[in-house]
């Protein structure tokens, strides 16, 4: 199911005249490998299909992503790629995916506020693309994390392999965090690694509670709009810091079973 980029293009990659293996850009790397290590941990990709990018410290202009045909599992720092929005893979061996390249070359370019974008078929979550109307229905708490949050692309369009989808669906993701993407996955946007991987765990559990809730066949309780609206403040106010002290509990962990990551 993973496609081979192909950009058609005259010439090669710019160079350039700065290092990108600064301490900076290499934690970056770790803690991008580090995200994808645990999603696979935790059963939140599919296959070789599923990408994580995020912008390169000191380069608006340049973006970390996983390459074509290695899994999730599989990651290292070293095995990332740097690329630009044209297509160039700048730094490492290999290629990105096809609709890797062409939904987060456009993400960050459009919307410079997403620093980092996670893009899985995680099971609950897609499950809720699937089903008619909202996919969270705001009865548990751990969906109001993403209260006024979330997006919803209504018209799945087939792969994401050129440009004009990447842009349709930056335009779709407007000023929001999470996408629903109808009939696909979910994309998971915000301005650095630790929040988006925050976002993305939290997104999953929600979705599962609430998937097992319906199981049951009784009707759901959402919380009334003024709570919601309240207690998704409160989450709010604390997301940043929460983030990052998650992951720094990915990192952990892994520092101890898969240590391995941080090449």
């Amino acid at each position: 199911m993973a496609h081979e980029l192909n950009i058609s293009g005259s010439g090669p990659a710019l160079l350039r005249n700065v290092s990108l293996d600064s301490e900076e850009i290499w934690n970056a790397r770790a803690d991008l490998a580090a995200s994808l290590r645990m999603a696979a941990k935790l059963g939140l990709e599919e296959g070789i299909c599923n990408h994580f990018s995020a912008i390169v410290p000191g380069h608006t202009d340049l973006f970390l992503v996983n390459r074509l045909g290695w899994a999730f599992q599989e990651a290292t720092a070293s095995s990332l790629l740097i690329c630009d929005f044209e297509g160039h893979v700048i730094a490492g061996d290999g290629v990105p995916e096809a609709t890797a390249f062409f939904i987060h070359a456009r993400l960050h370019m459009m919307l410079p506020r997403v620093g980092a974008a996670f893009h899985t078929h995680m099971p609950y979550a897609t499950a809720l693309s699937m089903v008619e109307g909202e996919p969270l229905v705001w009865a548990g708490q751990t969906a109001l994390k993403f209260y006024g949050r979330v997006a919803v692309d209504e018209n799945y369009n087939g792969l994401a392999l050129d440009e004009r989808e990447g842009d349709r669906i930056a335009a779709v993701l407007g000023d929001k965090d999470i996408l629903f993407m109808k009939n696909h996955g979910v994309m998971v946007c915000a301005p650095n690694i630790a929040e988006a991987w925050d976002d993305l765990y939290y997104l999953e559990r929600a979705a599962e509670v609430q998937l097992k809730a319906m199981s049951t066949g009784r009707p759901l309780i959402p919380v009334a709009t003024d709570v919601a609206e309240q207690a998704a403040k409160q989450l709010r106010q604390g997301d940043p810091e929460s983030a990052r002290m998650h992951h720094e509990s990915v990192r952990r962990v892994l520092d101890r079973e898969a240590p391995d990551y941080r090449t």
